[in-house]
């Protein structure tokens, strides 16, 4: 097994955390939530930029309309993660979205060219919806989106989790997709060239 970096360039590169929330945070996914704040702890702590996005379902929105879906309302089921709470007041942006993507949210793409980020590192909940909608849409816009397999989880379950996965491979393909035991090496090796 070879010891190169593997993955994106710290200095532009983001590492995205989405939608780690008390409504989202179920049996099938909270193995994935000490994964995700332990990455975002040592990629802030390596000096790389951070941005945690959240999801809020608003009265008379699609999901309502459509499936019939009400959670995401509530302040309690809203609520950030305790432990990714802390690590999230230190995230270079903050984003509130209505939206499975948070490059629906306006003025995000914006922020991305802005900054230089050229590549997005995305970890979450849900795989299958939020997490792949997000990283679709930057790889629409010409954002290398990379996924870390063991710090996304599915709410509704593994197999949602595993076919998200199957999608990512063969739409981004399977080189973008990580462990975090391989982000972990490229932040202490350098990340990739």
């Amino acid at each position: 097994m070879s010891t190169a970096p593997i993955g994106p360039r710290l200095e532009s590169a983001v590492l995205v955390a989405v939608d780690v929330q008390a409504g989202f945070v179920k049996e099938s996914s909270r193995h994935a939530v000490p994964v995700i704040v332990d990455l975002m702890r040592a990629w802030q702590r390596a000096g790389g930029a951070t941005v945690v996005a959240t999801f809020t379902n608003p009265p008379g929105s699609q999901y309502e309309k459509i499936s019939g879906w009400k959670k995401l309302r509530t302040p309690e089921e809203q609520a950030l993660d305790p432990d990714l709470a802390p690590l999230a007041e230190e995230a270079t942006k903050r984003i509130v979205k209505t939206t499975s993507s948070l490059f629906k949210v306006p003025g995000v793409l914006d922020t991305f060219k802005a900054r230089g980020w050229t590549d997005a590192v995305f970890t979450g909940i849900d795989t299958d919806s939020c997490v792949l909608d997000s990283a679709s849409d930057a790889y629409q816009y010409g954002i290398t989106p990379w996924l870390v397999v063991d710090a996304c989880a599915s709410s509704g379950g593994h197999q949602f989790h595993q076919a998200a996965l199957l999608l990512a491979s063969r739409n981004f393909g399977q080189h973008l997709l990580l462990t975090s035991s391989d982000l972990h090496r490229t932040l202490t090796q350098g990340g990739s060239q």
